[in-house]
C-alpha cells in the first residue's frame, strides 16, 4: 500500500472504531438524512453529532449536500466497499499464514502408530489388572 492508501485506511477505521458513527453510517446508508433529524436521535448535543458526521465526512464514508437551511447526509457505499475490500485483503494474509502454518505441522508430526493387538486405552488395561 502507498503511504496515501495507508493515511485512508487509517482515517476509515478511525471513523468506523466509535459505536455512534457506526449507527449514523448505517442510518444514512439506508436512506439520506438531515443532521438535525440524526442529532435528535441521539443523547448528545447537536454539536457533537455534528463532529461525529464530520469524522464520517472527513473519512469519506458519507457526504452531505444542503437543502435550504438544512444539512443533507449520505452514504457513500463505495466507500464501505473500500473498507470491506480492505479487511478482505487482510483476512486472506491470514488466511494463507493459518494453511502454511497447518502445513508446517503436517509436515513435522509423525504419523500416529499403535503397537499390534493393542487397542485398548491405557486405563481400560490397567482397570484389567486388577
Amino acid at each position: 500500500m502507498t503511504e496515501q492508501d495507508e493515511e485512508r485506511a487509517d482515517s476509515l477505521f478511525h471513523a468506523l472504531a466509535d459505536r455512534t458513527r457506526r449507527d449514523i453510517l448505517r442510518r444514512v446508508l439506508a436512506g439520506e438524512h438531515s443532521v438535525s433529524t440524526l442529532a435528535a436521535k441521539y443523547d448528545m448535543s447537536f454539536a457533537a453529532v455534528q463532529k461525529h458526521v464530520a469524522v464520517l465526512e472527513k473519512a469519506g464514508l458519507i457526504t452531505k449536500r444542503r437543502i435550504g437551511r438544512e444539512a443533507m447526509a449520505s452514504g457513500d457505499v463505495e466507500a464501505v466497499r473500500s473498507v470491506a475490500a480492505m479487511l478482505g485483503e487482510i483476512e486472506a494474509v491470514w488466511r494463507g499464514r493459518i494453511a502454511r502454518m497447518d502445513e508446517l505441522f503436517a509436515a513435522d508430526t509423525p504419523p500416529s502408530r499403535k503397537a499390534p493387538g493393542n487397542s485398548r486405552e491405557p486405563e481400560e488395561t490397567a482397570q484389567k489388572g486388577h
